[in-house]
């Protein structure tokens, strides 16, 4: 989506040597892929393309199916999603003062960010991953994309745990979701208020609840008897998102004890603490 980074992900991908193509109309998408099968220059063993709303209707909607039939032994194709809720884009766009793509004289600013979120629908809904940058900084999300190219180039899938609150809302990239507000919440503790789930205060105090390692052992348990099924289905990328009331302490704890736990499988993880920007 216009706003939310796709810019600084083609940017990064470059940096990384991949060969990019920003705002390609769809209809030249066919010759550019004939071009990839037939050349033999390492120009092109990479390539990433950002595509926007200022193509037609159609072509949108057919672009995923397109995309699938391009996949071969030869030829990796994935599709990423960068999206933004409608407050982050109307902040973006009021603070760089550029025009959104779709915006005219009668159309409002609100009215073209929903109508681009309508027309991108059909790849939102398939693609392989999306990124919802929304709370996330344009250092954090130049890291992320580091990582996930790692991740690809290494062929193991890789896990991403993600702590958020649930008044802010539900991360829009997550396979899994788990609500640990039933736990004790160190909230409501005042000299533990300003702390986050990941400081000695907070630990020792959830720790000392028999249901919060309930909790943690059997999320353990389900990631130890389904990741290796997900593998096997040739997954790239699986997001597990758990969430509290504000996302600073039971759920930021909860993922780095799950992050541990799978770290020393030796498993690609990745965290992210969503909402707690300021003090993690």
């Amino acid at each position: 989506m216009s706003g939310a980074g796709k810019t600084t992900v083609l940017n990064v991908l470059e940096d990384l040597s991949y060969y990019c193509i920003d705002s390609l109309p769809i209809g030249l998408a066919p010759e550019l892929f004939s071009q990839i099968r037939s050349a033999e220059q390492p120009l092109y063993e990479n390539v990433a393309i950002g595509i926007d709303a200022r193509n037609p209707a159609d072509a949108l909607t057919s672009f995923p199916r397109f995309l699938r039939q391009q996949q071969s032994s030869e030829l990796a194709v994935e599709l990423v999603f960068v999206e933004a809720g409608d407050e982050a884009l109307l902040r973006r766009f009021s603070e760089t003062r550029r025009k959104h793509p779709l915006s005219a004289t009668e159309v409002s600013l609100t009215a073209a960010i929903h109508e681009e979120r309508r027309l991108l629908g059909p790849l939102a809904e398939h693609a392989d991953l999306r990124i919802d940058t929304s709370r996330t900084s344009v250092h954090q999300l130049r890291a992320l994309v580091r990582e996930r190219v790692a991740q690809r180039q290494a062929n193991i899938m890789s896990v991403q745990l993600i702590s958020f609150g649930f008044k802010h809302g539900l991360p829009a990239d997550a396979d899994f979701v788990f609500d640990v507000r039933c736990l004790p919440n160190p909230h409501w503790e005042p000299r533990l208020r300003d702390f986050s789930g990941r400081d000695p205060p907070v630990i020792e105090f959830l720790e000392a609840a028999p249901l919060v390692h309930d909790m943690t052992a059997q999320l353990r348990a389900f990631l130890d008897a389904w990741l290796s099924r997900f593998e096997a289905d040739q997954r790239s990328y699986l997001t597990v998102a758990v969430g509290c009331t504000g996302g600073h302490h039971r759920s930021v704890y909860i993922v780095e004890r799950l992050a541990s736990h799978l770290s020393s499988q030796g498993r690609h993880v990745l965290v992210t603490h969503r909402d707690g920007t300021g003090f993690l």
